[in-house]
């Protein structure tokens, strides 16, 4: 049996891990609020709500290629929207039999 200091210990650490969790998603918004314009911004958010897996791939590669130093400007809506297409675009896959 686990003693009441043990469970204080696991809650104490799970705590602890919410918080760094919730720290690094402000920083992510941060930059990103940084990275995008108010309108490129607005339809990540929107689009979170429906595809939260393609929201965080687009994150991640505008989070990249601004650590990388290569965003020479702020992301745009139209810019933004070429990488969502990119992102997007099923790969054709061709079968050949013979």
């Amino acid at each position: 049996m686990q003693s009441i200091g043990d469970h204080m210990q696991v809650d104490a650490d799970k705590l602890q891990e919410i918080n760094k969790i919730k720290q690094m998603e402000e920083m992510k918004k941060q930059l990103l609020n940084k990275i995008l314009t108010k309108e490129a911004f607005e339809r990540l958010s929107r689009l979170r709500m429906v595809n939260q897996q393609l929201v965080a791939e687009v994150e991640l590669y505008l989070l990249q290629i601004y650590q990388a130093g290569r965003l020479e400007a702020r992301v745009t809506d139209a810019k933004l929207r070429e990488i969502l297409k990119h992102l997007t675009q099923k790969k054709d896959t061709k079968i050949t039999r013979r």
